[in-house]
């Protein structure tokens, strides 16, 4: 699972069904590798339109401004919305998320609890400091 795909799943539910669905495609001894955000980093804090703030001039399209803004911090779930707006024809797109920040010792648990062990943990080397890559393996 790449691309913080693990916070989407909000309940604890999804996110256990999520992985027994896994753990039921992965023969023993297979390896689940993903990465999270680290809850303590708080990268949320980063996310406003002047730190997120991009113009990016798309061949066949034209110019396309987009930004990130938090619209709610209810620990450990972050919602917030990116916005696009294409110059050429003033179309105005949004994409509201919402994302779950699990901290290691709860994804170390939730991993146990679904018959994995989390063999390595380690920071993102693109990434220091900001994520947890797992890796899990199938008991």
């Amino acid at each position: 699972m790449t691309a913080n795909v693990a916070q989407v799943f909000l309940t604890d539910d999804d996110w256990h069904e999520t992985l027994r669905g896994i753990h039921a495609a992965l023969r023993p001894g297979g390896r689940l590798v993903f990465e999270t955000r680290d809850p303590a980093r708080r990268a949320w804090t980063d996310w406003t339109p002047e730190r997120t703030f991009s113009e990016t001039d798309i061949p066949g399209t034209g110019v396309v401004r987009t930004w990130c803004q938090v619209l709610d911090v209810a620990e450990p779930l972050v919602s917030f919305r990116w916005t696009y707006v294409f110059d050429n024809d003033g179309t105005t797109l949004v994409s509201d998320s919402t994302l779950r920040f699990r901290g290691r010792d709860e994804i170390e648990r939730s991993l146990r609890d679904t018959g994995f062990r989390a063999e390595d943990v380690r920071g993102a080397s693109d990434r220091p400091g900001r994520e947890f890559v797992f890796v899990a393996v199938r008991e």
